[in-house]
């Protein structure tokens, strides 16, 4: 039996025919879509190709130095070699398809000719294959001459593997000026949106002291490389490079010599000392204990090490020169003693008798010698410290008057100098503790404020300027501890201006009498300053004490500030100790260390201070 295809009428052949149409016009579509994207769009695709096959490397700047007035380096870069390998050098004189197998086996060959095992492992290897397969692996960092030696005369097949030098931060000092000069860490890359790289080196940024402030100028320029890689991923050529640039540098007023004699005369005990230059301002020497070695922060802090020195109580991270904010004791009557002849000229002549005690209604206020110091001048109060002769001078001249004067000296408020975290300190009013405490001020804090306790509080550095004013008749500097800066393409340094904020009304007679006093307490054989004598220097000073912690603790933080020589003096110096028994007893000795240094010692260029 016979089958017939039934085509449906006269619209089977329609529907052919409309098949076939459909087919080819189809196929032509596909003829113009390829021609177009042969022949038309080829050349976008070829981009396309060229740029995936292109990687952008960032190349970190180099940081600019960081010197003393003389020039002495403080912070610079050293050259590092550490030792990589090129995983696209061991797959080709390998040949073999297992990179990681083959890098292993190299890496062990040539740890064993060098003595010292590999700071990568497998798992290292296999993560840089994956992330960063164009670019060298680090597998010994920061070798030695000897090391380099010993790789360059004993191994003889180098392929795959070489020497990629860096450049590391350094601390000649050490642990010398560390808190002012402060240290560096890895800078963040940017976000994926704004960061054009496909590998991004970081540079080091500065997180604290002079390293942080001036940042901008001591970061260098990044430079780059653009590498073609193959389609599996490992470099084949660098197509091209731009070199990184220098950064600026920056030259302190610090004499490195001078930092170095603070630096051992205040010791391990915790405290501070600051010299600075009455005649401009000048920080000559800046120094805060406990501290730490900046070199242990590069390449990176360890992480016990970080966290022995943020948990220690005696917190060495903080620069107690100018973040630490303490009531200054007795190293303030100076002020009293001024502010109160300013207001009246004839206390200078007054004698007050001081039986060891003032008595205000059921309080009683004590001199620091209980027997009392009996009838006394103000340049003997002076010298002998005598706190019942300055409870009655607070008294006669009021808390205002004394505010008023410790405001126009600058305390109270930061000093401006270029470093993070200065504390502005306090200086207390009646109007301040009615804020504060909702209470109203009473003789007793006028007795503490005249001696330089009770609610006052100021820094290192401040002291070291009011020291500066009274060895200069009343000028008022802001401290300079930046001298100059240096672009990255200029030969010599912009000098930073001195600046004079304020000009204290002293009368000349007052002033003279206040700095006789202060002279014959580091002079006189009963001052409270006479362990700070050298033999052959005449100058001035007043020490101090103060209380501090739990009344039941009875600890003490010793003062002392000076200015030398008493004529035409070039030094003011603010140095202050935890756990003294005195500022004459214990600050003494350490004040003398350090004179003798600034005036018996080496030759500190003190000429150079000049403005």
């Amino acid at each position: 039996m016979k089958m017939r295809l039934r085509t449906g009428g006269p619209a089977g052949p329609l529907r052919l025919y409309l098949v076939g149409a459909a087919m080819g016009l189809g196929l032509l579509v596909l003829a113009v879509q390829l021609f177009r994207l042969q022949v038309h769009r080829s050349g976008h695709y070829r981009d396309r190709m060229e740029r995936q096959s292109l990687r952008r490397i960032r190349m970190p700047g180099l940081r600019g130095r960081i010197s003393d007035r003389h020039g002495a380096p403080l912070a610079d870069n050293r050259a590092v070699y550490h030792l990589a390998l090129y995983p696209e050098e061991i797959r080709q004189i390998s040949g073999r398809r297992d990179v990681v197998e083959a890098s292993m086996e190299r890496i062990a060959r040539i740890g064993t000719i060098l003595g010292r095992p590999a700071q990568v492992d497998e798992e290292d290897l296999r993560t840089h294959l994956y992330k960063r397969r164009p670019l060298p692996l680090i597998v010994w960092r920061d070798l030695d001459a000897a090391a380099v030696a010993h790789w360059s005369e004993q191994v003889a097949d180098k392929r795959g593997m070489g020497l990629y030098p860096v450049a590391w931060r350094r601390y000649p000092a050490h642990d010398v000026a560390a808190h002012l000069i402060g240290y560096v860490g890895r800078a963040d890359p940017p976000a994926d949106g704004e960061n054009p790289y496909d590998y991004y080196l970081p540079e080091m940024e500065g997180r604290r002291g002079i390293e942080a402030t001036c940042d901008e100028l001591l970061q260098g320029a990044a430079g780059g490389k653009l590498v073609r890689i193959e389609v599996s991923g490992y470099r084949h050529e660098v197509v091209a490079e731009r070199p990184p640039l220098r950064g600026g540098d920056v030259r302190l007023a610090i004499d490195i010599d001078i930092q170095r004699a603070a630096h051992e005369a205040l010791g391990a005990i915790p405290g501070a000392v600051v010299v600075a230059d009455p005649r401009n301002g000048d920080i000559l020497a800046m120094a805060s204990a406990p501290g730490f070695d900046l070199n242990d922060f590069i390449p990176a802090i360890p992480a016990d090490l970080w966290a022995s020195l943020r948990k220690n109580p005696d917190r060495p991270l903080v620069n107690r020169a100018v973040a630490g904010a303490y009531p200054p004791g007795s190293t303030f009557k100076p002020v009293v003693a001024l502010a109160a002849m300013q207001r009246r000229p004839s206390l200078a002549r007054e004698i007050y008798d001081c039986p060891g005690y003032l008595k205000l209604g059921r309080a009683v206020f004590h001199c620091w010698k209980r027997g009392g110091h009996g009838r006394l001048s103000l340049r003997q109060a002076i010298e002998h410290s005598c706190n019942v002769y300055f409870f009655r001078l607070g008294m006669e001249v009021g808390p205002e008057v004394i505010a008023a004067n410790a405001r126009a000296l600058g305390l109270g408020e930061r000093t401006g100098i270029e470093l993070r975290a200065e504390s502005p300190g306090l200086v207390p009013d009646p109007e301040w503790k009615r804020e504060r405490y909702g209470a109203p001020w009473t003789k007793g804090d006028t007795c503490n404020y005249a001696i330089g306790q009770g609610f006052l509080l100021t820094t290192p550095l401040q002291m070291a300027m009011v020291a500066s004013a009274l060895a200069n008749g009343g000028t008022v500097y802001e401290p300079r501890l930046v001298l100059g800066r240096r672009p990255a393409d200029a030969r010599d340094f912009d000098p930073e201006p001195v600046r004079r904020v304020g000009t204290m009304n002293w009368l000349e007679l007052p002033l003279d009498l206040v700095r006789a006093g202060m002279r014959d307490v580091i002079m006189s054989p009963r001052g409270t300053g006479k362990r700070a004598r050298v033999d052959g220097l005449v100058y001035a000073g007043k020490t101090g004490t103060a209380e501090y912690g739990r009344k039941e603790e009875g600890k003490k933080r010793g003062w002392m500030i000076a200015f030398a020589p008493y004529e035409q003096p070039r030094y003011a110096v603010a140095f202050v100790v935890d756990d003294a028994d005195s500022g004459g007893r214990t600050v003494g000795p350490k004040m003398r260390m350090l004179m003798e240094h600034l005036f018996n010692g080496p030759e500190t260029g003190g000429e150079a201070h000049d403005a």
